[in-house]
């Protein structure tokens, strides 16, 4: 058995196979948006859990010197110390010095 295509079925698998490939590659981006997307997402619910836990902490740890400390000072320190780490804490996260959405991959493979 021997096949002899002609031209256009040769020039329609070429076709074919094009296809495959440009589909190929756009469920590949796609892939990668939506793990990017979901990458981000879970950023957000892992700080949010975090800050949440550590809010309890810390209303925990006032709430018992406040009742069962009778000292002005270390009711002051345990007032005090949660406020400096939230200051720090807010002027890192409003202060911008990267910009994370940025896509840094390159096409090419070259340096630029």
């Amino acid at each position: 058995m021997t096949l002899n295509p002609t031209p256009t079925q040769i020039l329609a698998g070429i076709g074919v196979l094009l296809v495959l490939f440009m589909v190929w590659r756009w469920s590949a981006r796609k892939a990668r948006r939506a793990a990017d997307a979901a990458r981000a997402s879970s950023r957000v619910v892992s700080l949010a859990g975090r800050v949440l836990f550590t809010g309890a902490g810390f209303t925990g740890v006032q709430w018992l010197v406040i009742t069962h400390v009778h000292n002005p000072t270390l009711v002051l320190v345990v007032l005090g110390v949660p406020d400096l780490i939230a200051a720090y804490v807010l002027t890192r996260a409003l202060t911008i010095t990267s910009m994370d959405t940025v896509n840094t991959r390159r096409r090419g493979g070259g340096r630029r």
